[in-house]
């Protein structure tokens, strides 16, 4: 970019921050509430709506595979060790599975994790291969839907799918034996072979005590244009960048590396939570997968979120209004970003930042202990709720097989 150039986008973005920072509302003043069944869905209580039956594994499926790695439960993929413990205290929880809507398997297939904390999902087909031949043995309610009126959470990089590599995610598919469960899942991309139809997205787990302990003033001015911090390139996998993140993420960095617009680095500083808090836009852009814990965070700190990520679907979609918080972005026209975002006018971003200070937005992205209304546990039993009454046709014959038990990868087979 030429020099006047950056010395145009520099004034333009003094003159939005500056603009925004006089009019901006505090988080403490009025916000504006979702217009529309958006937000009556998103404030929606489940309780009365659903019951649940929890199934008693023996604790080699969750508790004690908690118990070898504790960094399992500040991991982005924790939301399905404290789905389990919420469910136990839950007033949606019955203990007659005769009386039950829904059906619930605790199973920590993503607690398996490397030195340097990144999970490794190889071992989950046959720990859930395993856990569905011990229910379907001991109790008798697999058997009559084979799965259909059951629900597990997958919230590994593809779901289901159990590989981070998108390529052999698909060429691996779903796990034949929940073809017919609802998958509650991170991963959701449009037309993908791993994202069936019913799943429900749910947000990556972030800490909220983490989160809460960097809350910085509520009238600290935002004084950063574009923010992110993360990779560009995964050297050790894809150094030319052209594979990780669809080549997306490159293109951020040889495109906005010297830009004064965007405060962009690899570095994480111990300050990355207050810089969110004090940025216009945040970029969250996909890794190898479309989503990423930034979109969490972006969310709950008021900063506009930059999605881009080509056919992401997207957190409880049908609660939250993400086109009216968000920007999207085609990865194609990354290099357009700066054009896109200085073109945007203040009022616009005025109003999606009014939208994001309203409390049930974050409350919907967090996963908090004790669990509060509207939280992201409240919206999964949401939409759980809404898939009711089951019709009919899930029910299976006396003697009736759909799955094909024998199905998948060889490897898969073998004993848990």
């Amino acid at each position: 970019m030429d020099f006047w150039k950056l010395g145009f986008f520099g004034f333009l973005c003094a003159a939005l921050v500056l603009t925004i920072g006089a009019v901006e509302l505090g988080r403490n003043q009025p916000t504006e509430r979702i217009s529309g069944s958006a937000g009556d869905v998103l404030e929606d209580n489940p309780v009365g709506r659903l019951k649940v039956f929890v199934y008693e594994l023996p604790s080699k499926y969750n508790k004690k595979i908690l118990q070898k790695d504790q960094r399992c439960l500040n991991h982005m993929f924790a939301a399905e060790i404290f789905m389990h413990r919420f469910l136990l205290s839950s007033p949606v929880r019955t203990l007659n599975p005769e009386e039950a809507d829904w059906f619930y398997t605790p199973v920590y297939t993503t607690c398996d994790l490397t030195p340097n904390g990144l999970p490794l999902p190889f071992k989950s087909p046959r720990m859930m291969r395993s856990a569905i031949q011990l229910i379907s043995s001991n109790w008798p309610y697999w058997n009559r839907t084979e799965g259909a009126d059951h629900f597990f959470l997958t919230p590994h990089d593809f779901g289901a799918c159990f590989h981070y590599q998108e390529e052999k995610a698909i060429e691996r598919g779903i796990l034949t034996l929940l073809q017919r469960a609802t998958l509650v899942q991170t991963f959701g991309q449009r037309n993908h072979v791993c994202l069936k139809d019913g799943s429900i997205t749910i947000p990556p787990y972030a800490p909220p005590q983490k989160i809460y302990a960097h809350l910085i003033p509520e009238n600290t001015p935002r004084s950063i244009f574009v923010y992110f911090r993360g990779l560009f390139y995964d050297v050790g996998n894809d150094p030319e960048g052209g594979y990780y993140a669809r080549g997306a993420r490159a293109a951020v960095w040889e495109n906005f590396k010297n830009n004064p617009l965007f405060d962009i680095s690899t570095d994480h500083p111990t300050t990355y939570y207050e810089d969110m808090q004090r940025a216009v836009f945040c970029l969250c852009p996909l890794g190898w997968a479309p989503w990423s814990p930034r979109l969490v965070e972006a969310v709950v700190f008021g900063c506009i979120p930059v999605i881009i990520a080509d056919d992401i679907v997207l957190p409880f979609a049908d609660a939250i209004p993400w086109e009216e918080i968000g920007v999207f972005v085609d990865e194609e026209d990354v290099p357009k970003l700066d054009t896109i975002l200085t073109s945007i006018p203040p009022e616009v971003i005025l109003r999606k930042q009014r939208l994001l200070a309203n409390p049930t937005m974050k409350q919907a992205m967090l996963f908090p202990q004790p669990a509060q209304p509207g939280d992201a546990f409240h919206q999964v039993l949401n939409g759980l709720a809404r898939k009711l009454p089951h019709d009919r046709s899930i029910y299976l014959k006396p003697g009736e097989k759909v799955l094909n038990w024998t199905a998948g990868p060889v490897g898969d087979l073998k004993p848990w």
